[in-house]
């Protein structure tokens, strides 16, 4: 997915974010909004936005000396996450389709943001979360959302490489992927997590805190990227891309990266920016499983 003009005035606001996370004083603020004015100037629109977005926490992390300024944030996520992880399972279990409910939990995962979310009550959360997914899923079309597809996908594919998005939200993949690998236990399964930290995006710390380990092999995309842009990619994560049957693509910074790519991709997020439905034709607030659009 390309650039486009609405994107730019975003760009300001999450540098303003992420400064001001990171402890930076006005006139921190200030260059900083100046260098990231600059790197605009020369942007090419063609590039998606998460291009972007790498030089823009890349210019916070220098300018602020914070390599991790949303570590904390990441930390509680995590924690969060993890404590509806029985109760998560225990959904998956009691249900008439369990892959099914496996892949609304993932996507449920992409909607809540951990970082601001606070989980009181878990189970009156995680009640309103599922709710909230039912509804959308139900509303959707088999364009927006194909399970079917998905699932014929899966059955055919030797080879899956999924690709993580957020901190806490990677204990909803995990689930997901116990239950494929219920199913099918002979699938080789990678996960991808992102290399250096960038905003909340899960790097291998995470990965490991929650389970991921335990489950199926971990490695990293060897970006800072806040999605899977494969001309930075290391070469040994393009050499399982090339050669995976099935991508599984969570979140809307992969979608920038990867949806003009001819590739076997199911896309699974909600969409929560308005230049993205557009790309994707559909309403704020959608849910998305699809193949690229």
């Amino acid at each position: 997915m390309k650039t486009y003009l609405e994107c730019i005035p975003c760009f300001f606001k999450q540098a303003l974010e992420a400064a001001r996370l990171a402890g930076a004083g006005s006139l921190t603020q200030r260059r900083i909004l100046k260098k990231i004015a600059g790197a605009i100037e020369k942007l090419t629109l063609q590039k998606s936005p998460p291009e972007m977005g790498r030089i823009i926490y890349g210019t916070v992390n220098r300018e602020t000396g914070k390599k991790d300024p949303y570590k904390k944030i990441k930390e509680k996520s995590n924690r969060q996450a993890l404590s509806l992880y029985g109760k998560l399972k225990n959904k998956v279990r009691r249900s008439k389709d369990a892959l099914f409910t496996a892949v609304e939990l993932a996507i449920a995962g992409n909607i809540i943001d951990y970082g601001v979310k606070n989980f009181l009550d878990v189970t009156s959360e995680l009640k309103k979360i599922l709710n909230l997914e039912n509804r959308a899923i139900k509303n959707e079309s088999n364009r927006l959302f194909n399970y079917a597809a998905f699932k014929l996908a899966l059955a055919k594919s030797g080879k899956i490489l999924y690709l993580g998005d957020n901190a806490g939200e990677i204990v909803f993949d995990r689930i997901l992927i116990e239950e494929i690998l219920r199913i099918y236990p002979h699938k080789k399964i990678f996960y991808a997590i992102k290399e250096k930290p960038i905003i909340n995006d899960a790097i291998m710390a995470d990965a490991v805190y929650c389970g991921l380990d335990k489950v199926t092999e971990v490695i990293s995309s060897g970006l800072d990227v806040p999605g899977t842009v494969l001309s930075l990619c290391s070469a040994k994560f393009l050499k399982i891309y090339k050669n995976a049957d099935m991508v599984i693509s969570k979140g809307q910074g992969n979608f920038e990266a990867l949806s003009g790519r001819k590739k076997n991709i199911f896309f699974l997020f909600m969409a929560k920016c308005p230049v993205v439905a557009r790309e994707v034709k559909c309403e704020l607030g959608d849910i998305i499983l699809c193949k690229r659009p």
